[in-house]
């Protein structure tokens, strides 16, 4: 990114676009890739399953839970820690019955089997069941297509505003640079081995309207400046506007990124997981402000140049 020498001092952007929009498909081309081989690691929220959180008063391993639960032999069973000190959650399945009513008693006998496991092996250590959660594979596969649905919607409502509120040449970059942050802020999230729920779900939803809000501040900048200086070109129009709003983009993204890095360093759970997705979805959501939607703009002013 080179700098001109004109009473602005300004980054010249649009020069480097093609070269970070070749990154951008690249990456959300890897990111779509490594979702399809490696596929997503959805939560009971989506999949359906038992989530039981408890905590001791005193030592407990997680390997000694982990075999205390294997051993009754009810299927796949997962234990990982949560938190600071001796707070477990222990995830199952559950067995399928020939019918819901049979399929409901089972995963009650399941999960009583747990519970008293884990409080008559573990009594010295005093656990505390605080939490139990079940969701069935129906409604688990019903939140799933929801939130698909949700996130499809979204994207169509706001390529509609914004051709609306702008012109249709500022839609398909709003809308592109959406689907370009989603789309590598879910697959980070995959890689790093962390589950994908309605939280998280809702985090995305989240830096949708983040990122969506930064985007419009730049393509209001430019139809300003395209009012001021229609004989300078495109190129130009984009350039000075991306370059008069980069202070409110730096200050506003890295006061939000701060915040949300505390709540990832201090937090735990389901905030410091949603709390690290906005991290992510904060870098790439200001980066695709800059180098996706904006050039994406110059580019349908091209095509629209060409017709005419």
């Amino acid at each position: 990114m080179t700098i001109k020498n004109d009473s602005f001092g300004r980054f010249d952007f649009v020069g480097k676009a093609w070269l970070f929009g070749g990154i951008s498909l690249l990456l959300v081309v890897a990111s779509l890739v490594y979702l399809a081989v490696n596929g997503i690691n959805y939560g009971i929220d989506f999949k359906g399953g038992t989530e039981i959180q408890v905590k001791f008063a005193g030592g407990v391993q997680i390997d000694e839970i982990r075999k205390s639960v294997d051993d009754l032999k009810l299927g796949e069973v997962g234990v990982q820690s949560f938190g600071e000190g001796n707070e477990y959650i222990v995830r199952f399945q559950g067995r399928q019955g020939a019918t819901d009513k049979e399929t409901n008693e089972i995963l009650n006998a399941d999960l009583t089997k747990i519970k008293d496991t884990i409080t008559t092996q573990f009594a010295a250590a005093q656990p505390d069941i605080r939490r139990v959660d079940t969701v069935g594979p129906q409604v688990g596969a019903e939140l799933k297509r929801n939130g698909l649905l949700a996130v499809f919607y979204c994207l169509l409502v706001i390529l509609i505003y914004v051709a609306l509120r702008f012109d249709y040449k500022f839609a398909p970059g709003a809308v592109l640079c959406l689907a370009h942050d989603a789309i590598i802020t879910l697959a980070v999230f995959v890689a790093v081995g962390k589950e994908v729920n309605v939280a998280i779900l809702a985090a995305i939803m989240t830096l949708i309207g983040f990122s969506l809000n930064d985007t419009i501040v730049v393509f209001d900048r430019i139809r300003e400046t395209e009012g001021h200086y229609h004989e300078k070109g495109y190129g130009f129009i984009i350039n000075r506007s991306i370059n008069e709003m980069l202070v409110r983009t730096i200050i506003t993204s890295g006061t939000t990124f701060v915040s949300a890095l505390c709540l990832y360093i201090f937090a735990d759970g389901t905030v410091a997981d949603i709390a690290f997705a906005i991290c992510v979805g904060i870098f790439f959501g200001t980066y695709s402000s800059i180098y996706v939607a904006a050039p994406l703009v110059l580019l349908m002013e091209k095509l629209n140049a060409k017709k005419a």
